[in-house]
């Protein structure tokens, strides 16, 4: 342990100098012109044996990364560090921070670049392995295989049995509208707004879905924002829900929900995608495999396809999305003032959504009858962070009243939160195309 940490140490001082030998970006003028001359050289052929190895050892130093290493490339590289120690070390999303943690890691290696030079190395080269995954983020292929195995994996049972729960997760949504308008106060213009905006859903893949369309160049700070607070679901929303409810209304216990038939869950995706799509038709490619992979799971007829859409698909999916996402976060395209904002507002708008939920299911309650009150605690998982806020409302309950369990209650408003998403992206897409 001690040889691996001198060696980190060796590593870090090292590219601690450099930064101080030579500061400034990587595009600067002095490191272009030195690509034309790497070129040139490369064309003269040295005289004697001695000066053919310094010159191989003069140009395998440019080619180094502690030759091109600046502040950013650190800095950024820390940040993907940190992101797998929260996924080891406390449980935070770990099969979304550590694909995601690496790619940070990768995507911000230095490696030599200049005007004519094209190593095929970083994920916006040219020609590059991670520039072809890449495709995938940029075109907006992989939310959609995303929602089918989410489609896949999810039981809407207790939805269907309570529908005016759809309502819970209607309301979580105003945290996207309500940033939306802030991003256009703070000076992004409307396109950037409406894909800043999306990151109060909670939703990974619906957040690089609409930005893919309306704002491809925020696509890595908005991705990384959006996945980011959806693994710190279990520390923002806590404080949100104290805030909002008394002792008495944390405690209120709800009845359980009803039976739900076979027919009814093979219906339900059937009807579900042919009147959600008839609101939000550019919402189609998300809602349209989100319901196509719940009707394969409740068919009872088509195991083996639903078994591989929320098994080896999504896994596959998850892992290059996550890490092409990081490896998107070069630190000359990163590290920028928009990008600080954008997490300012990210933040505000997932807060935003919690409260939105909370505060609808209060009002529900002014309406309904005593022994069907709603415990408004479950307002807080209408954010689609499926299923991370439903378990973060069942383990706050459960510090209230042991006996009082919401994990059912809350799944409904949850993947109520997932559809209101998809169809909040679906209508902003059409005004802002």
């Amino acid at each position: 342990m001690r040889r691996l940490l001198t060696i980190f140490a060796v590593i870090a001082v090292i590219c601690v100098l450099r930064l101080f030998v030579t500061p400034g970006g990587q595009f600067s003028e002095a490191q272009a012109a030195e690509g034309q001359e790497v070129i040139a050289e490369a064309d003269d052929e040295p005289e004697t044996i001695l000066e053919t190895t310094v010159e191989g050892l003069r140009q395998f130093y440019r080619f180094t990364g502690f030759r091109n290493a600046t502040a950013g490339h650190i800095i950024m590289i820390a940040v993907g560090l940190l992101f797998i120690f929260l996924a080891i070390k406390y449980d935070y999303e770990p099969l979304l921070l550590i694909p995601i943690g690496a790619g940070i890691i990768m995507g911000n290696i230095p490696f030599f670049q200049a005007e004519g030079v094209n190593l095929q190395v970083g994920i916006y080269e040219e020609g590059s392995v991670m520039n072809y995954l890449y495709f995938g983020v940029m075109r907006g292929v992989y939310p959609p295989l995303i929602f089918l195995g989410i489609g896949a994996m999810t039981d809407f049972s207790s939805l269907i049995s309570r529908p005016r729960l759809m309502l819970l997760g209607a309301a979580a949504q105003v945290g996207i509208f309500l940033t939306f308008l802030g991003a256009l106060w703070l000076g992004f213009d409307i396109r950037e707004s409406g894909a800043i905006g999306i990151i109060g859903g909670a939703d990974g893949p619906t957040a690089i879905f609409l930005s893919s369309r309306i704002a491809e160049h925020l696509i890595g700070p908005i991705a990384i924002a959006a996945y980011s607070y959806m693994a710190l679901v279990p520390v923002i929303q806590p404080p949100i829900m104290r805030l909002m409810t008394t002792k008495k209304e944390r405690v209120i216990r709800m009845a359980p929900p009803r039976a739900v038939s076979q027919t009814e869950k093979i219906l339900f995706p059937i009807i579900g995608l042919i009147i959600t799509a008839f609101i939000s038709p550019s919402a189609l490619p998300l809602l349209g495999m989100l319901f196509f992979g719940n009707l394969l799971k409740e068919s009872t007829r088509t195991k083996r396809l639903a078994e591989t859409a929320r098994t080896s698909m999504i896994d596959i999916v998850t892992i290059v999305l996550g890490l092409t996402v990081g490896a998107s976060t070069q630190a000359d395209r990163f590290l920028t003032t928009d990008s600080l904002i954008i997490f300012g507002l990210g933040a505000l708008s997932f807060m935003v959504a919690t409260a939105g939920g909370i505060f609808f299911a209060k009002v529900m309650n002014v309406f309904t009858p005593e022994d069907r009150k709603l415990n408004p605690l479950i307002g807080a998982a209408g954010v689609s962070a499926v299923p991370d806020s439903a378990r973060v409302v069942q383990n706050f309950g459960l510090k209230e009243d042991p006996s009082n369990h919401l994990l059912m209650h809350a799944m409904a408003p949850n993947v109520a939160g997932v559809i209101g998403s998809a169809v909040a992206a679906g209508i902003l897409l059409s005004f802002l195309w």
